[in-house]
């Protein structure tokens, strides 16, 4: 099966270009190591591809120095940085409508990601999802990026007031994670995912909220372009690279099959026949997923076996042990034995 490499709208780094140049940045610069084209940025919806985009972002923050780059984009992204969606958005009657809209249609805002919105009576989730295999310093980016921009364009959208939540984040908090206190009405809980993304959780019925600029007439419009812009606007990828990272990335345990075809949309066997049609099986998928994660862990000598065992989704040590052992001709202690010794780290 061939690979499509997947393209994002450049908008979003364009601005991230504007508020480097406020830090003193030659983005020329930047654009010169990430090699992208700037005259390709000139053309109208111009658009990166993922591996650009992940370039952009290593380079960027070398340059600054810091990795806390995402909490300034996201603050400057607005409600009309999305083109026609930002127009619906400002047009919806109240913010769960709003919402839901974006979820929708939030192919056109950034493909990559998955936006979910489920609501309940006194209860709102948000969730964000990774939709292609990244690396996990463009993965974290992205999703620092949406919390912090999903947080300011709400309070845009509400004017000012935007209810206490809690942001459950799937990954440890980073070194900067004093800028999390700039989302203040945000209790920030990590590692509370199981696979990687974020949510935003409201105790509040958020349809109870109208906007200042509701406009009917206007929103059948622009639902009518998001629509057709939709069909143009599908991204793809080898979904068998999608299954590794979100394994990759996971806490908690590993991701089932149905667990990952639920976040797509499909069922279990429609999933696994289309890791099949790209020479792949899901069984064998989370068995390298699993040693790679379980031979990181044992590197890095943080923590005991039986803790490893846990967090890769085993019911104990002994199984673990049985299954790496089955794979690497050794058992965990002794690959960690291995790995540690210093005759292994001699030049």
């Amino acid at each position: 099966m061939a690979t499509v490499e997947a393209e994002v709208p450049a908008r979003y780094y364009l601005k991230m270009a504007e508020v480097l140049t406020r830090r003193g940045v030659d983005v020329a610069a930047l654009l010169t190591a990430a090699q992208v084209d700037p005259r390709a940025l000139q053309r109208p919806d111009p658009t990166l591809t993922l591996a650009q985009v992940e370039a952009l972002i290593t380079h960027a923050e070398a340059m600054v120095g810091r990795v806390d780059l995402s909490f300034d984009l996201g603050k400057a992204l607005k409600l009309s940085t999305h083109t026609i969606v930002g127009f619906a958005l400002l047009s919806s009657p109240n913010i769960d409508y709003a919402l839901k809209l974006a979820a929708r249609y939030f192919r056109l805002i950034l493909p990559t990601f998955r936006m979910r919105v489920q609501s309940a009576p006194g209860r709102t989730e948000i969730a964000f999802e990774p939709m292609l295999s990244m690396s996990q310093t463009c993965l974290h980016f992205h999703l620092e990026t949406i919390a912090s921009a999903v947080h300011w364009e709400m309070r845009e959208l509400m004017s000012g007031h935007l209810p206490p939540y809690v942001l459950s984040l799937s990954f440890a908090p980073p070194p900067h994670v004093a800028r999390y206190r700039e989302l203040a009405e945000a209790q920030c809980r990590f590692s509370a995912e199981a696979t990687p993304g974020i949510r935003l959780i409201f105790t509040e019925d958020l349809s109870r909220y109208p906007l200042a600029l509701a406009d009917e007439h206007a929103l059948q419009i622009a639902e009518a372009q998001c629509t057709a812009l939709l069909h143009n606007a599908v991204s793809r990828g080898k979904l068998s690279d999608w299954v590794a990272m979100m394994m990759r990335e996971a806490s908690g345990g590993m991701p089932s099959l149905e667990e990952l075809a639920r976040t797509l949309n499909l069922s279990a066997r429609t999933l696994d026949r289309y890791l099949q049609k790209e020479g792949r099986q899901f069984r064998e998928l989370a068995a390298e997923q699993r040693q790679r994660r379980a031979e990181a862990m044992l590197a890095d000598n943080q923590l005991s076996i039986t803790q490893i065992a846990l967090e890769l989704g085993y019911s104990d040590a002994a199984n673990f042990t049985r299954a790496f052992r089955k794979i690497s001709g050794v058992s965990p202690s002794q690959w960690r034995a291995h790995i540690s010794a210093p005759a292994h780290h001699a030049p």
